[in-house]
């Protein structure tokens, strides 16, 4: 993955063999600790989504490294955590044990812890072992410059989309495309119906805090 300061981007990853990475609601919640503790130093989340079998994110990168001070550490028991009024959930048997102290790392490292300790966590908890997510994780750019190989170009004849899939071609279509991502799964008949995603925050029913409503609105996103 490359990423660039200042631009936006979807990541996106799904369970190795498209298995389940989610087992019960503790492990969604779980996950949301982690995007908290990985994420955020590094970007504004713009829209979030978490499914049976993958997830998504659209940021605003604002750093691509970071100083990880020893106040960021995972010493403390982070177990407990509340979000807005997704609720506060106790998640037995498991740490989070990751040691982040004094050292710099890149958002793609963290990204990588992220999904390790999430791993561990859901192997100790299924008694099982091996990869949970694919090998590789996805981040697109959806404002990027000609420079950083974007989803689109501008010619003569006007835009042209590079990728196949629509959701990487337009900061709306992605931001839209995330938040519906439940209800075209079949999963749910509205958005708001699913907890697990940023729709109910951006509607005003629930007042989560990993969504960062100032930079939605700078960009003139919708939903």
């Amino acid at each position: 993955m490359y990423f660039q300061t200042g631009h936006l981007y979807h990541i996106f990853n799904q369970g190795n063999n498209k298995q389940n990475i989610f087992y019960n609601r503790v492990n969604y919640l779980f996950f949301l600790q982690k995007i908290n503790l990985y994420i955020l130093p590094y970007c504004d989340i713009l829209a979030w989504c978490l499914m049976p079998n993958h997830f998504h994110l659209m940021v605003l990168v604002n750093f691509t490294n970071k100083d990880i001070a020893p106040s960021d550490a995972l010493g403390e028991n982070l177990t407990k955590r509340t979000y807005g009024n997704i609720g506060t959930e106790t998640i037995e048997g498991i740490a989070l044990s990751d040691t982040l102290g004094g050292e710099m790392r890149s958002i793609n490292q963290s990204i990588g812890l992220m999904l390790r300790s999430y791993t561990n966590a859901i192997n100790k908890q299924q008694h099982r072992s091996g990869s949970l997510f694919r090998k590789k994780t996805k981040a697109e750019c959806i404002s990027c410059s000609d420079e950083i190989t974007p989803s689109f170009i501008h010619t003569s004849n006007g835009t042209m989309f590079l990728s196949e899939m629509p959701e990487r071609q337009d900061p709306q279509i992605c931001y839209s495309y995330i938040l519906n991502n439940p209800v075209s799964a079949g999963l749910v008949k509205t958005s708001t119906d699913w907890e697990f995603s940023s729709a109910m925050d951006v509607k005003g029913l629930r007042n989560g805090k990993l969504i960062k409503r100032e930079v939605i609105k700078e960009y003139g996103l919708v939903f």
